[in-house]
Formats: C-alpha cells, structure tokens, sequence
C-alpha cells in the first residue's frame, strides 16, 4: 500500500510497543515518521527517532520544530506516549495522579498544539490519539487510568470540533487489553502471571489480547488521506468488548 505516499508523520511513545507498531507501518505504506520517545533507540531506520519527554512543553516545541523543519512540514500526528495506573481510588496518591494526566491528557494536548501550526498548513492534515476501551467501560483496578483516558476520549471530540475548520481531522482508537510492554510488565508483577494473563484474556469476547499490529492498523486507517471524510470518531479495538456481550461455556 502507498496510501501515505509523501505524508510526514509525527509518533510519540514511538519505539515500543503500539507507538512503534504504528510508526513501522506507517513507513512500510509511504511516510517519512519521526518517533518522539523518551528512549528513541528503539526506533530504527528508516524512522526517525527524537527524544522527547511530553511531560515538559519546552521539550516538546524543540522536539517538534525540527521534526517539521526537517520534513519540510507535517501532516499526521500519533499521539501514543501514555502512562498506565491500576487501582481504585483509594490506591493512587495525589502525585500518581497528576503523573499519569500529565502524560497521557497534558502529553496530548502539548504535543498537538505545537504542531498545529504545521497542520494548519498540511491540506492532508490528521490526529490520532490512543485512548482505551477504559474510557468507555467501567473496569475493575482502573480508576485514575480510566479517568485519564476519559479525558483523552472528550479531549478528541472538542478538538475534532476546533479543527474542523482548519481541514484538521481528530479521530482516536480504543484499545482492549493489548500485548505491549506495560502489559508484560503488570503480568510479572502479579502473583500468579499465567492466571492474570487468563483473566486478561477472558476479559475481551475474542478471548485474547488484542495486538499492537492490530491497533497500529486501525491508526493507519483514521490517519490515511483516504478517510477524509472521518473525524470525531472512536473506534474500538478490542476483541468485541464494547459491544458484544458473549455468554462464556
């Protein structure tokens, strides 16, 4: 596929996981992609890898900069990098809390507003920003995540509103539980990983995670000129569990 043929693309979170999934197929159908990461080795050739820490605007603007001077421009932005939190409310102090919304909510909002000026300017211009089914579904041990990532759900659909004047499309993906690093990470923290991983699995109707090639393409899908008619959508990817309500046995 040459569908983004001639797009420059900016991913953050870009060298693992979902980010570098994305920013991979992102390149294999035609786009020049700059990964923005706090730790960009992870993002070989032909991407282009920055470091950049979403958490600190002035990071982000001298991150960002040369990345539309280099391109000569800018025309989709990923935006990937998050944090994640388990627990009620009981279990995250003050401080857990503003960490995660500031990378996942703040992170957004800084990395697209300095490159609104380039979008501004693209003609093929499109944001995607990874949400999760956790905006919309009330999961257990899930408290401070989901609400960050509530945020980002809103967050899309009043910037999807903003920008439509500016030919600025604004689209997000809800991921299911999906096979990325923080995922492995939880799972060797468990007591019993097989059993957590189970009840992972069993979470989501298909009965499995859910893949970072899988959501990377779902990206691709909203970021492509192709779908220019596409904006202020969510779009799920996760193994049914939004909408489906499958009896088990």
């Amino acid at each position: 596929m040459s569908d983004f043929a001639g797009i420059r693309a900016l991913v953050t979170g870009g060298a693992s996981g979902i980010g570098l999934a994305t920013a991979r197929m992102l390149a294999s159908r035609g786009a020049r992609v700059a990964c923005l990461d706090l730790r960009p080795d992870g993002a070989g050739p032909p991407l282009l890898g920055v470091e950049c820490d979403v958490t600190d605007d002035d990071a982000v603007r001298a991150a960002v900069g040369p990345v539309v001077e280099e391109f000569g421009g800018l025309d989709v932005v990923v935006n990937n990098a998050g944090a994640g939190a388990r627990g009620t409310v009981e279990d995250n102090d003050d401080d857990e809390w503003r960490s995660v919304l500031d990378v996942n909510v703040l992170g957004t909002v800084r990395v697209t507003r300095a490159a609104l000026p380039a979008l501004r300017r693209s003609g093929r211009a499109a944001v995607v920003n990874t949400c999760s089914v956790a905006a919309v579904t009330g999961l257990p041990q899930r408290a401070l995540y989901s609400a960050s990532k509530g945020a980002v759900h809103a967050l899309t659909l009043a910037m999807a509103a903003d920008h439509l004047a500016d030919g600025i499309r604004v689209n997000c993906v809800l991921p299911g539980t999906a096979d990325t690093p923080w995922v492995q990470r939880l799972l060797a923290a468990a007591p019993d990983p097989a059993a957590e991983l189970a009840a992972l699995e069993a979470r989501q109707p298909s009965g499995r995670l859910v893949t970072s090639d899988e959501v990377a393409h779902a990206i691709c899908s909203l970021a492509s000129p192709d779908a220019g008619a596409t904006t202020g959508v969510a779009l799920p990817v996760d193994g049914g569990l939004t909408a489906l309500r499958v009896p088990h046995g």
